[in-house]
């Protein structure tokens, strides 16, 4: 599992939106062209010195970040996850009903959602294999009025998001689900499905 962002050659928000929409646009697939929207969105929104504040970690818990796009499955049962920075290998295609926890909120809603501390919500439900986060931010992908996936990250660090960041991973995902749609997403994402069943 990476533990630190993808590097960036700008620090400026407007900077690294620009650099992501131009690398989408030159993307080999649509994968390839949503991960470089998951990679600003990493780059662009959270507080980076969360985890220096009292509270923020746990005994044993560490820095570190987390996103990536869930698609609705081509048989529109799950989840299902593309484009992923930080999570284990193994959870490489992962996917789970899609009326599971937040994510299963966000479907069911078509809205964006921010749980700052996921300590303050008991029905939070861990997917990272690996550990349980402390903040998360959710933007959907809908495209012509059709919910198709949404964008996550997520922190292990409580409080690392703001609602402001939750603004900027919604634009991101607009842009993501329009990268997505040029680059014939639903015929990759149906490939991808094939190959999972066929195992």
């Amino acid at each position: 599992m990476n533990d630190v962002v993808p590097s960036s050659l700008s620090h400026e928000p407007w900077d690294e939106v620009a650099r992501a929409a131009r690398a989408a646009a030159d993307a080999a697939d649509a994968e390839a062209a949503v991960r470089e929207f998951v990679h600003a969105a990493l780059r662009i929104t959270g507080d980076a010195t969360a985890h220096e504040k009292p509270g923020a970690l746990k005994s044993g818990e560490r820095h570190f970040s987390v996103g990536g796009a869930f698609m609705v499955s081509p048989d529109g049962t799950s989840h299902f996850l593309i484009a992923e920075w930080g999570f284990p290998e193994e959870q490489h295609r992962l996917h789970y009903p899609l009326d599971t926890g937040h994510p299963g909120w966000v479907w069911k809603n078509e809205r964006g959602l921010i749980l700052e501390n996921t300590d303050e919500h008991s029905d939070f439900k861990q997917i990272l294999k690996s550990a349980r986060m402390g903040s998360a931010i959710y933007a959907p992908m809908i495209w012509q009025g059709e919910f198709i996936g949404h964008l996550i990250t997520a922190a292990q660090a409580r409080n690392t998001f703001a609602p402001p960041d939750l603004v900027r991973l919604q634009a991101l995902a607009a842009m993501a689900t329009a990268a997505y749609m040029a680059k014939d997403g639903p015929d990759f994402l149906a490939r991808c499905w094939r190959e999972q069943a066929a195992g």
